[in-house]
């Protein structure tokens, strides 16, 4: 079985995040660069199934600049068999419908019979890009996995619904995204670290792609984008026996009372 994860870099979400205002874009050099926490716990579902089966093999599929080599060497020290980058200049500033089609068009180039996924990315928050995926290739997507067994010809899970739970499955080929709940990510092992090195990671452009998947542009714009103003200073009321009647005051101007 050939189950393909998801991997995307993020700015670290304990670093400063900015926005750069001459593009509209995140500005990627203003915090540390790394693989996004729910992709480790996406690839910790598809290496616990590998390590319970044998001949399944673990590829992790990025999009990203040439800094993303450094999330895929993570996702193969952690156990992956190979690393495949879709880097190309054209695709800076991609949204999420020219992410899941360029995706699709690499999905379709390497084969898969499942693809595994976090839930939504810390930096964009948008969480479409696996059902996109999905609808792209034209199989089935099980989505915000709390819990996940993949068999032989299926995969199956458990999610939260409005009134509870809900059990989910279906046919492979299939893909899915998991939550935070779904896997307790493993540590790299300094041997795993290792042999990450010599793994193979293949480099892909859009013209190993399908021309016709990946030729059309992302379909939002950033109209304008500006600098957070800045906060209004607040009032400072020191308790010298009136602070009560001084705060109430404020409040009462405020309308807050």
């Amino acid at each position: 079985m050939k189950l393909i994860v998801l991997v995307k870099q993020v700015p670290d979400t304990g670093g400063e995040r900015a926005l750069d205002l001459t593009t509209g874009r995140v500005d990627r050099e203003a915090s540390e660069p790394v693989i996004d926490e729910i992709v480790e716990r996406a690839l910790e579902v598809a290496l616990g199934h590998k390590d319970a089966n044998k001949g399944t093999e673990v590829v992790a599929l990025s999009m990203g600049p040439d800094t993303t080599v450094a999330a895929l060497r993570r996702a193969l020290a952690m156990g992956a068999d190979s690393a495949v980058l879709v880097q190309d200049d054209d695709l800076r500033g991609s949204d999420v419908a020219r992410t899941s089609a360029v995706l699709a068009a690499a999905l379709r180039r390497t084969g898969f019979d499942l693809v595994v996924a976090g839930n939504e990315s810390t930096d964009g928050r948008g969480g479409m890009v696996p059902a996109m995926v999905a609808e792209h290739l034209g199989v089935p997507h099980l989505t915000f996995l709390n819990a996940v067994e993949i068999t032989g010809n299926e995969v199956a899970g458990v999610r939260a619904g409005d009134d509870g739970t809900e059990e989910v499955r279906a046919p492979l080929p299939a893909v899915l995204s998991v939550t935070e709940r779904a896997a307790e990510p493993r540590y790299p092992s300094f041997k795993g670290i290792m042999t990450a090195k010599r793994k193979p990671l293949e480099v892909l452009t859009l013209t190993d792609l399908d021309g016709q998947a990946t030729a059309s542009a992302s379909r939002t714009t950033v109209v304008s984008t500006s600098e957070r103003p800045p906060r209004a200073a607040g009032t400072k009321i020191v308790d010298t026996g009136t602070a009560g009647a001084e705060l109430a005051d404020f409040l009462a101007a405020a309308r807050l009372i």
